[in-house]
């Protein structure tokens, strides 16, 4: 099974979005039993609180299912049990590190990406949080795990 962890500041936005779009890629590909896909926060500012309705709102449109997540934080546990844990932008990557307790140069199994560095453009994904573009988010996001998706496919 291949475990992936997406995170981001609050986990209301960009990370369940790449959650969201992650899973209904997998499961248009009946591969749902091979992947455990969930989301994640650096910061504690939103947790319990549900997916934002940007989000949602943009997830509906796309024809994604959106379920019930509820933010939670990242843990040191998270880096040991997921394969991959893949941040929005540069400023994830700092505090996800710090969370899991390593630097850069000591995660070895490289399980740290930023969601873009797969893609042919590696780049942050903006806040729809600050910036209210959501349908850029999406684009981003669905342009990441595309990228994502094919790595783990060629690599299995």
């Amino acid at each position: 099974m291949i475990k992936i962890l997406f995170v981001c500041h609050g986990n209301i936005c960009r990370s369940p979005m790449a959650e969201y779009v992650l899973k209904d890629m997998v499961r248009k590909l009946g591969m749902e039993d091979a992947f455990e896909i969930d989301s994640a926060a650096t910061s504690r500012e939103e947790i319990g609180n549900g997916v934002h309705p940007g989000t949602r709102r943009k997830l509906k449109e796309a024809g994604i299912p959106c379920g019930n997540h509820r933010a939670r934080q990242m843990t040191r546990a998270d880096y040991d049990h997921y394969d991959y844990l893949i941040g929005m932008e540069q400023w994830n990557l700092r505090n996800m590190y710090r969370i899991a307790g390593v630097g850069p140069e000591e995660d070895t199994p490289k399980k740290i990406w930023r969601l873009l560095d797969f893609g042919s453009r590696p780049r942050d994904i903006a806040d729809p949080w600050y910036t209210g573009n959501f349908e850029e988010t999406y684009e981003d996001v669905m342009e990441g795990c595309r990228a994502l998706l094919q790595k783990i496919l060629r690599k299995n």
